[in-house]
């Protein structure tokens, strides 16, 4: 896992398929998104690595099931004492009380998918001891208030988070960065891709410098303008 610093209070973790974040307040961390399966022992040391205590990290924020994303978060939250929290569209999902649903693939991802897959642990976790339940326009306490914007479309759940104060916001796996060209698109590997366009377009009326992906190098500046260009485009993707 590599960590790199975005901003003086936030931090990319990049996982060999998928990627999380941690920001800092005074006193106290929250992760968004928690790797895959067997993640949560490497975040906690690389909290440490930054000379934080992990017992400071109070939160993890996963914006939807996938298991590149929310594999960690029962592990990291049992060494740390977080709270888990996530979509209550996606939460009887991660607990197991419901099948995960499987992406609609596009043939031009289906080799991408299958390739994703290989580079992920095999392994059976526990789920997250306790979910707390997240809805539109839920304001979490960080970042001076972390807004919660569903955008459905990836998963049932999938969220976003709008930091207003800081000009940043968490994307999830709703938009992605080409690993091509760095260019800005609609995530791929959807239930329903037309969802996801739109919640594109839901989160270019944001206003964000710093824009955070699940997958490709974010962006840290004119964040706005580069998802505004990616929705007038409307569905931008990379060749087949």
């Amino acid at each position: 896992m590599d960590v790199i610093a975005l901003l003086p209070r936030l931090y990319l973790l990049r996982f060999p398929v998928g990627q999380a974040y941690l920001w800092r307040d005074a006193g106290e961390l929250t992760l968004v998104d928690a790797g895959p399966p067997g993640s949560g022992r490497a975040i906690a040391d690389a909290v440490a690595a930054l000379g934080h205590d992990p017992a400071a990290v109070r939160r993890v924020v996963l914006t939807h099931f996938h298991e590149d994303h929310a594999g960690g978060a029962a592990e990291l939250a049992a060494l740390t004492g977080a709270e888990v929290l996530a979509h209550t569209a996606d939460a009887a999902v991660l607990r197991r009380e419901v099948p995960a649903p499987e992406p609609v693939l596009e043939e031009w991802e289906r080799p991408l998918h299958a390739a994703a897959l290989r580079h992920l642990p095999v392994r059976d976790v526990e789920p997250p001891a306790l979910i707390t339940e997240l809805t539109d326009g839920d304001v979490l306490p960080f970042g001076g208030g972390a807004r919660v914007v569903h955008v459905p479309g990836h998963t049932d759940g999938s969220v976003a988070l709008h930091l207003p104060g800081h000009g940043v916001l968490f994307t999830g796996d709703t938009v992605a960065a080409s690993p091509v060209d760095g260019s800005v698109m609609p995530g791929v590997f959807n239930l329903d891709r037309s969802l996801t366009v739109a919640a594109l377009h839901r989160l270019a009326t944001l206003d964000a410098d710093v824009a955070c992906f699940g997958h490709g190098d974010p962006l840290t500046e004119r964040a706005s303008a580069a998802l505004r260009e990616a929705a007038a485009a409307d569905s931008p993707r990379p060749a087949p």
